[in-house]
């Protein structure tokens, strides 16, 4: 093993024992504790200044995002719908007109005696 393998290794076994100690640490588990709680009682706060201020919060804006976009989805869909029964009355129509001009161009029967 050559030195620059060693010193790696002394060093990887070095971090995870640094590691180790961190995890077991019931300092760092009590500080991480009061961490969390201290940005879930800043949030609250927050969600009630917004709320008083009657001010939509992140969340409020993201849910109407969604919101806007799913009508304007389902409003893309009836403008396709409404596109394809428009052709179909036209092509309709045409069909009508060609069939009326047909039965004008006809000679029409002449009455018998």
């Amino acid at each position: 093993m050559g030195e620059g393998e060693s010193l790696r290794a002394r060093s990887e076994q070095a971090i995870g024992e640094i590691a180790q100690a961190l995890i077991d640490s019931p300092t760092l588990h009590s500080a991480l504790q009061a961490a969390f709680g201290a940005r879930e009682k800043a949030l609250e706060a927050q969600q009630a200044a917004l709320s008083a201020l009657n001010l939509p919060s992140a969340s409020d804006v993201e849910r109407l995002e969604r919101r806007l976009r799913s009508f304007s989805q389902r409003l893309e869909d009836v403008e396709e719908q409404l596109d394809d029964l428009s052709r179909e009355i036209g092509s309709l129509r045409r069909k009508v007109a060609a069939k009326a001009t047909k039965s004008e161009t006809k000679p029409h029967p002449k009455p018998e005696p």
